[in-house]
């Protein structure tokens, strides 16, 4: 990988529903232009986006349509806990 690969935006979509979910799983990720879309498309449907690069870099690992495992659970809390403050807003 070259340094400007290294360098290159990710992005990771989660979704977490607490009535249907056991955990949160990935709906979408990418790099790039893909990653630089999905942060455009969330941002125009109110999503809140939070940047964390060690996080976004252990979940690009994940498939898609995977639950995060459960190493990561308290990680992606703390976002969710984010956005449910933002949400109440």
């Amino acid at each position: 990988m070259t340094e400007n690969e290294a360098r290159r935006r990710k992005a990771v979509a989660l979704r977490y529903e607490a009535d249907n979910d056991a955990a949160p799983h990935v709906v979408a990720k990418g790099a790039g232009p893909l990653a630089d879309r999905i942060i455009e498309l969330a941002r125009e449907h109110g999503v809140p986006v939070q940047e964390d690069r060690d996080l976004t870099a252990l979940l690009s690992q994940l498939d898609v349509n995977v639950r995060i495992p459960p190493e990561l659970y308290r990680a992606v809390a703390e976002i969710l806990g984010f956005v449910y403050r933002l949400s109440a807003r």
